[in-house]
């Protein structure tokens, strides 16, 4: 139960690897509690997230990323957390939108015409989408066809690898992007930034429950 919480992070990283060696060598079951999602993301083959004493769902780290079950997984699993976006989903001639802060964005044909997204047509709904699949860069930003939209950048933190941008979009939208540590995004800037509808989720405004990977 938590056995690593007290140490700083190097030694953190060291005992997680040292931990699936064990792991992998004695071929026996560990049942291991941690609040560190990374923890559990690296470690484990499978993950229970639970809230308030009750499970919320039951899957392997790449699933649950992937396809969680409602916001409260969602939000759990992945540095930074997602992105949730409050708008609703319109339908025009030529497809189906997202509109949020005023923006229009594009569902892909796939997600559009899904039997799961047409009760929701003309309702409210909380959209997810996950730091690393909104775009700063010119070539990304042409595959986002129909999903882009204008926003103030107000904070960069530089990771190394990567680096973090903090955005903000209309009067009350706030959005992290995950890119490129070649970025040239600068605090204080407006820029236009591109959205992966492909990876985009939607969850029920009510129930919190995602009907739409």
């Amino acid at each position: 139960d938590e056995p690593l919480s007290n140490l700083d992070a190097k030694l953190r990283a060291t005992m997680r690897t040292e931990l699936t060696k064990l792991h992998n060598r004695v071929e026996t079951t560990f049942v291991y509690v941690t609040h560190d999602q990374v923890e559990a993301m690296t470690m484990a083959t499978r993950i229970v997230v639970m809230k308030d004493g009750l499970i919320q769902q039951v899957d392997t780290p790449q699933t649950l990323y992937d396809q969680p079950v409602n916001i409260f997984v969602a939000g759990f699993i992945g540095t930074p957390q997602m992105n949730f976006l409050n708008g609703s989903l319109v339908k025009k001639e030529d497809g189906v939108y997202f509109v949020y802060e005023g923006n229009e964005l594009k569902l892909p044909e796939e997600k559009a015409n899904a039997e799961a997204l047409q009760e929701y047509i003309g309702r409210e709904v909380v959209a997810g989408l996950r730091p690393e699949c909104i775009h700063d860069d010119e070539l990304s930003i042409s595959k986002c066809q129909g999903a882009t939209i204008e926003c103030d950048v107000d904070v960069t933190e530089l990771m190394g690898a990567e680096i973090y941008l903090y955005l903000t979009v209309g009067e009350e939208g706030r959005l992290t992007a995950r890119v490129s540590s070649r970025s040239t995004t600068r605090a204080g800037e407006k820029i236009t930034v591109g959205f992966d509808m492909d990876r985009m989720h939607f969850f029920d405004k009510d129930t919190e429950r995602c009907f739409l990977h």
